[in-house]
């Protein structure tokens, strides 16, 4: 019996071991890795990953158009736009092979492609390694191009995991934010209410609607960076072939190359799972290409996991979420540094610790080190900006930061329940100062004695009205920002406008969370018509007694945005000379006299309410006034943005009138002629496909045609691109077995 269970032992330590095995090889169509339980392969023809397997389990599901592959990288970063690399004769592939410095076995696959017009590249690489389930990414963008110094922004750079199969069944962004996927049905009897917003009511059988909300878009499952660990999709065993639950993820194991800082929002998953590395969305900043321009992304972690029939998503989110640590594998990233050009390997990298002496009542404290010199919400502009971020532990003031790359640094403290910042230039984290505690004392701004104040200064507009309060018209209960603007009816709420009075009128209530110029009737389902009266001037009561101001010199109200729109919407860098309200005038009165009108600059706008979004762009502005303007007894501020402040919008979004759409029409009609033109002499149907998705209103905004051509004979009548563009999509969508041709996200 001993020798007999020796034997075993002895066998089933060999069998572990030999089916632990990693594999990196070449085939004639593909580039393969695997190890005992996942199977990927990136194909030779397209230079994307076509196949992800999971004990057996297909989680892709075959390619059609951009679907049944990922993840894959593309970028709006080319002169027509889009980008996705890997379909040109220039590309070249690298295999490696190795054991890192703890001896496990990795794989990995390196794909470069070139932009021959512009000399640009990105590069994509793929890492697997034994006994993990999961593929470890890094990206990198580069332009080197003396004849052309400037080409452009890098307006978008993702990856995309985007499956192809009825496996997956539900969504999840965060852990309080989850939800079925809707079915084709429901798209299909869908209307299109808004830019990437679709009202599912129609179908009111579908778990989406019934547990969520009648209304999709990708911006509800937008989560902000700070506390952001991981997101994906989820299986719940009803469509796999073994009756098994399955999970893929994004995990935020590293948020250095990142931009935006933890105020950063952007979208996650919608029936893909995103890795958004740059971004416009809510008026973040992104950079400009330009020669010499060379940085690399990540590394970034797709986690793919499996369960029993009964395993629920939350646990294996959390088992994805446990990867969620810079610290993390950091012994295999110092390995594979030398096939990634920019990363910094251990022996580069230090923890920065520090003591901060905080403000009284300072809560959720964090610490954020960023670009040198500027905002790290507009951390952009030196091609090499990293950022890190922790949590201060209140009580103590004491932060660590592990694994920061030598350098110097912007220091960073803010905290809920305090206004403003601290703010230190010219910190230095290298390895020899790594166990000295820096000492830091953050004094807070203030302007005297505070009176009252509305909210709470956390960085967002979550408290008010259609903020962070749950819709409980539904069993998932989201939160309310997160659903289309229009289903929260100003008019309904406000019918005399916002007056707020102090001691009496509760914040959660009486105080929304948008200050309109205007409620839109443009993309709004549910009100067509726009309504004015009692929108853009908000009004404010207060008491004062005698004691309140005795002394007083100088009164000072601080309003602090945690977003504005501008005319400029998302491109805050641009000028808009035919946009009288780019810069938006914001006035303040006081008992019935003018304190003050400033002018929000451009370089703050952001999409933010219409986008489902609560946090962009934050800053604040102090108003001062003589005391003597202040009486005892009744006071009153008024808040006024300029009445029915619009502007051109190539997006159905509100901010347009019938008159600039038609003007975009007419604009829109001679480039698709030109793109037709174009179709004509190169034969080259996806650069119609880039039309249809950028030109055509922005409507169609990711949207995929494997037979761009013969669509676009469809949208051709005379004038009536916009309604006959909407149609066809409509019936398209309606045709089951064609949905393969129209894959919108």
């Amino acid at each position: 019996m001993v020798a007999f269970g020796f034997k075993t032992a002895a066998l089933a330590a060999l069998f572990t071991q030999a089916t632990a095995i990693l594999d990196a090889r070449e085939t004639n169509t593909q580039y393969v890795l695997e190890n005992d339980r996942l199977h990927v392969a990136v194909s030779k023809s397209n230079g994307q990953m076509v196949e992800v397997v999971l004990d057996g389990e297909d989680l892709l599901g075959p390619v059609s158009g951009n679907t049944g592959k990922g993840p894959y990288v593309d970028c709006s970063c080319v002169p027509s736009g889009f980008w996705t690399p890997g379909g040109s004769n220039s590309k070249r592939f690298e295999l490696y092979k190795g054991a890192d410095g703890t001896g496990t076995a990795y794989g990995g696959v390196m794909m470069e492609d070139r932009y021959a017009e512009t000399n640009q590249t990105i590069a994509q690489w793929w890492f697997l390694r034994d006994g993990e389930t999961g593929l470890h990414l890094f990206t990198r963008v580069a332009y080197y191009n003396e004849a052309r110094p400037f080409l452009r922004g890098l307006g978008e750079l993702r990856t995309l995991f985007r499956p192809n199969t009825p496996l997956w069944t539900h969504l999840s962004g965060s852990d309080g934010n989850w939800a079925p996927i809707p079915s084709r049905e429901a798209y299909a009897d869908g209307i299109t209410v808004q830019d990437a917003t679709t009202y599912l009511g129609n179908t009111t059988d579908d778990a989406y609607v019934q547990q969520y909300s009648d209304y999709f878009t990708k911006y509800t499952f937008t989560e902000a960076w700070r506390d952001h660990d991981v997101h994906g999709q989820y299986a719940d065993g009803s469509t796999s072939s073994d009756g098994n639950t399955y999970g893929a993820w994004l995990v935020h194991n590293t948020r250095e190359t990142y931009y935006g800082g933890p105020l950063h929002a952007d979208l996650v998953v919608d029936g893909i799972v995103y890795n958004y590395m740059v971004s416009g969305h809510y008026g973040a900043p992104t950079p400009n290409i330009t020669h010499g321009f060379d940085r690399i992304w990540g590394p970034q972690y797709y986690h793919f996991n499996k369960g029993g029939p009964d395993t629920t998503l939350a646990e294996l989110r959390a088992d994805a979420a446990q990867y969620a640590d810079p610290e993390w594998n950091a012994e295999f990233y110092d390995s594979i540094a030398e096939h990634v050009p920019h990363y910094a390997p251990s022996s580069r990298r230090a923890t920065f610790r520090a003591a901060i002496k905080l403000p009284k009542g300072a809560k959720r404290p964090i610490a954020v080190l960023s670009e040198n010199g500027q905002d790290f919400q507009l951390n952009v502009f030196d091609q090499n900006s990293l950022q890190y971020w922790a949590d201060v532990d209140p009580a103590t003031g004491a932060v660590e930061i592990p694994r920061v790359r030598e350098g110097t640094y912007r220091l960073t403290v803010y905290a809920d329940g305090v206004f403003g910042w601290f703010i230190e230039d010219d910190v230095e984290v290298s390895r020899s100062e790594a166990n000295k505690a820096r000492q830091f004392r953050w004094k807070p701004e203030s302007a005297g004695r505070e009176v009252w104040r509305i909210g709470v200064p956390d960085k967002s507009a979550g408290e008010y009205k259609h903020g962070y309060a749950p819709d409980t018209s539904t069993p998932l209960q989201p939160e309310q920002y997160r659903i289309y603007w229009a289903k929260w009816d100003f008019p309904t709420d406000f019918p005399e406008g916002v007056v707020f009075t102090i001691g009496e009128s509760d914040e959660a209530e009486d105080f929304n969370y948008v200050h309109w110029s205007v409620f839109f009737g443009y993309a709004n389902f549910l009100r067509p018509e726009p309504y004015y009266e009692n929108v853009n001037n908000w009004t404010i009561r207060f008491d004062l007694g005698a004691e309140d101001l005795r002394d007083a010199s100088t009164g000072t109200l601080t309003v602090q945005f945690a977003g504005v729109k501008t005319a400029n919407g998302n491109n805050k860098w641009a000028e808009l000379p035919d946009e009288p309200y780019s810069n938006l005038p914001y006035t303040v009165a006081l008992n019935g006299k003018d304190v003050e009108t400033w002018v929000i600059p451009r370089i703050r706008s952001g999409s933010c309410g219409v986008r489902s979004g609560v946090i962009c762009q934050n800053f604040d502005h102090k108003f001062e006034f003589p005391a003597g303007e202040l009486k005892e007894g009744t006071n009153e501020f008024v808040l006024s943005l300029p009445f029915n402040a619009t502007n051109k919008e190539t997006a159905l979004l509100p901010g347009t009138t019938i008159l600039q759409s038609e003007e975009v029409a007419d604009r829109t009609v001679q480039y698709l002629l030109w793109w037709l033109g174009k179709y004509s002499e190169t034969q080259q149907p996806m650069e119609l496909d880039l039309f249809l998705r950028y030109m055509v209103f922005g409507l169609l905004e990711d949207v995929v045609f494997s037979k761009p051509f013969g669509f676009i004979t469809e949208i051709l009548p005379k004038g009536q691109l916009f309604n006959t563009a909407m149609e066809t999509v409509s019936e398209r969508q309606k045709n089951v077995d064609a949905y393969s041709d129209l894959v919108a996200h």
